[in-house]
């Protein structure tokens, strides 16, 4: 009976991720990906939709569940020593942006008083990788679907200026096109906006970026992981806080219950990658159903979140992801010349 409960949701879910993926297939140019268009259509559905109640079981099994499946299916797409055919030059200028995505993110968070989940989804799309990153962490940290959602729209916005803008200013600065694909390949978000705005510049260009980005798509991986110990501690304080008796805490509190398993089945499947020789068409096979799993996760998450919590938060979250994107651009662009690229 239980079972049959989740069918609904999952159904509307995956009919707002296949007219998603139809709406991106008729875009000449991939300027918006599936998942941003889902989850806005989702949210869209959320504000006409009298009675959620029927979808609800399946909308939080596809947001959180499937959500977890789709990452890991995600790690065999990511080969962890692809990281050493980028070069050292894209890889010292990621460390800067990635350093100044979290760093920033944090103390600006704490002035613009954001709670520390979305502060961090947000710098964690900025730096890493759009909406793949913010899905991969929003489980891990438990964060609420409408701080997914803030984050998703807080890079997205930034991402459409970035398409117009940096093949404006990569013209006027003269920049190369290993130069120019370094700087998009690390300091625009999502891997669609990256691809449209290296191709805008060059077809060279566009190659570059492809590859530092997807370079820069394995941090995900060690910030996963440093999120995971991070929810555990904060998970272990609050349950000593509430339980002074020791012999309780050891009942109530349980590492088993809390660490996010599927962070290790993404990690297993990334060494498989690495270690084995996997066919092209079955990693090619595999990153398409994640894809689109995603796309049916933030679809739920759409149909989660209201426009009305989303309009709570305030301009707050907006602010601090245009103050981080504008961070990120400049210190990129700062360490290329320090380092003679451009």
């Amino acid at each position: 009976m239980k079972f049959v409960k989740l069918f609904p949701g999952i159904i509307l879910s995956v009919g707002v991720a296949v007219f998603a993926c139809w709406i991106e297939s008729l875009m000449p140019i991939h300027l918006i990906g599936a998942a941003v268009i889902a989850m806005f259509i989702g949210m869209l559905i959320n504000h006409f939709l009298k009675n959620t109640n029927i979808f609800s079981t399946g909308l939080k099994f596809t947001s959180k569940k499937i959500l977890k499946f789709a990452i890991i299916l995600l790690g065999l797409s990511l080969n962890i020593t692809t990281i050493l055919n980028v070069g050292k030059m894209s890889l010292t200028v990621m460390i800067f942006t990635l350093l100044t995505c979290f760093g920033g993110g944090f103390f600006i968070g704490k002035a613009l008083g954001l709670n520390w989940k979305l502060s961090n989804l947000i710098s964690a799309g900025t730096g890493i990788c759009g909406g793949s990153a913010i899905a991969a962490i929003a489980p891990t940290i438990d964060a609420d679907d409408s701080d997914v959602a803030y984050a998703m729209s807080a890079t997205f916005l930034f991402d459409m200026a970035m398409i117009v803008l940096f093949p404006i200013m990569g013209t006027a600065l003269g920049m190369t096109d290993q130069a120019f694909g370094i700087w998009a390949g690390t300091a625009v978000n999502d891997t669609s906006s990256v691809v449209a705005t290296g191709y805008a510049f060059s077809e060279s260009a566009g190659d570059f970026a492809t590859m530092v980005k997807l370079t820069r798509t394995l941090a995900i991986i060690p910030t996963v992981i440093v999120f995971a110990f991070i929810q555990l501690n904060i998970k272990r304080k609050e349950t000593l806080d509430n339980n002074h008796n020791g012999s309780e805490l050891k009942t109530k509190f349980s590492i088993t219950k809390i660490f996010p398993w599927f962070i290790l089945g993404f990690l297993a499947m990334s060494v498989v990658a690495s270690v084995f020789s996997i066919p092209a068409e079955i990693v090619s096979g595999t990153k398409t159903i994640s894809k689109f799993l995603m796309v049916c996760a933030l679809a739920a998450i759409g149909l989660n979140t209201s426009f009305s919590s989303i309009k709570k938060a305030g301009v707050r979250p907006m602010i601090h992801g245009f103050i981080i994107s504008a961070l990120v651009v400049i210190v990129a662009l700062v360490v290329e010349m320090a380092m003679g690229i451009v």
